[in-house]
């Protein structure tokens, strides 16, 4: 008798983003075209000096460093010193990764989690906090603060995400806040990583250039109390400088885990391709594309938030980052397909967990012509 074939793969869920592909066909059926603002990919060009930098770096011959190079890993030691107020940052303690959702993905594995381990995430979130408990057998449990926790639970708390600037919400923790999470999760002996990569995308009182305040880092003295002992700062390139089809991000602070992961990642392969860090470190060295960028980014916001109130909708958080957290006060599903109705494609806030029903994700991540039409239709519909 022939065996039954073993059954080989991974019990994931199916990617979330495939049951959009009904509202997608209805709202690409509007005489004016489609305007998609569910998902936040950058749709402006990549700066020129970033694209000069990879070209430069295009005679690659050799294999490139896990560990990064040290011109990359000083260009991150002085841009979080400049622009997240973390001085003296070693630059030992950087490690270049292959775009920040991979280390999202498979940090809990890395850290060596367990099933039995807990990973708390943001009770609204990205899902690949789920995803990748899910990987390391350990549980994903949502939660914004430990103190949410029963006492059996937290004694199995071994990593803590925390998300800020947030995505969804665009919610903003301040050092206050952040320093109460890294105080709490000590007390377990548990590691805080921190998703930091819309933080110099401030609005309101967190824009910098319009004298706020600046977003707080993990890293930052006021937060860490002067030791990145369990703390890992998780930064992506993507969103400031339109570098999300280089993969190019990077992880700071604790030293010793650190130097794990660059030995465990040398072990597998996980290597960000040398022209990707040498352009990486020319991004990180100027900051006039940054700001440039943020400026289209800020008029796209101040003509989309306006209508989507016109419409009907009820902007939350949206302190920070590429979206505007909203609610209709109806379920997200009938939002998502009125707006569908107006050739417009929002993301469903139950993407992001339970808490998320009611809400629809709006992104600023379209052209001006195409967020113009938006604010139009929106409009007319008003």
């Amino acid at each position: 008798m022939i065996s039954a074939a073993p059954s080989f793969g991974l019990d994931l869920p199916d990617y979330p983003w495939e049951a959009m592909a009904p509202y997608l066909a209805k709202a690409s059926e509007h005489p004016g075209g489609v305007v998609n603002l569910s998902i936040g990919t950058p749709v402006d060009p990549t700066p020129q000096l970033v694209r000069d930098a990879l070209a430069a770096a295009s005679d690659s011959h050799g294999y490139p460093t896990v560990h990064g190079t040290e011109g990359l890993r000083q260009a991150v030691s002085a841009w979080f010193a400049a622009r997240r107020g973390v001085p003296g940052l070693d630059p030992k303690d950087v490690l270049p990764t292959i775009g920040s959702k991979e280390l999202v993905a498979w940090l809990p594995f890395l850290l060596g989690l367990r099933p039995g381990d807990v990973v708390v995430r943001p009770t609204v979130a990205y899902p690949t906090y789920d995803i990748g408990a899910t990987l390391a057998g350990a549980t994903a449990v949502a939660a914004d603060d430990l103190d949410e926790l029963d006492a059996a639970t937290r004694a199995k708390v071994r990593l803590v995400w925390v998300n800020s600037p947030g995505n969804p919400t665009g919610s903003v923790r301040d050092a206050a806040s952040l320093k109460a999470i890294v105080e709490q999760a000590r007390q377990v002996g548990a590691v805080v990583a921190s998703d930091e990569c819309y933080a110099e995308l401030g609005w309101g009182e967190w824009d910098v250039q319009r004298g706020g305040e600046a977003v707080p880092s993990i890293l930052d003295p006021r937060v860490s109390g002067g030791s990145n002992d369990g703390l890992l700062s998780v930064y992506s390139l993507s969103k400031q400088s339109n570098l999300a089809g280089y993969r190019a991000a990077f992880v700071a602070g604790d030293s010793a885990i650190v130097a794990n992961l660059v030995n465990s990642r040398k072990h597998a392969g996980m290597i960000v391709p040398y022209p990707v860090q040498e352009a990486m470190r020319v991004a990180l060295g100027d900051a006039g594309h940054v700001l440039a960028q943020k400026d289209l980014y800020r008029s796209r916001r101040e003509r989309l938030l306006p209508a989507l109130e016109g419409f009907g909708l009820q902007i939350h958080e949206s302190k920070a980052g590429l979206y505007l957290w909203a609610t209709a006060g109806e379920a997200t599903w009938d939002t998502v397909q009125r707006f569908a109705e107006l050739g417009i494609v929002v993301g469903p806030g139950v993407f992001y967990g339970d808490a998320g029903n009611g809400f629809i994700r709006v992104a600023l991540t379209g052209s001006d012509e195409r967020i113009d039409a938006a604010v139009e239709r929106l409009g007319a519909s008003s």
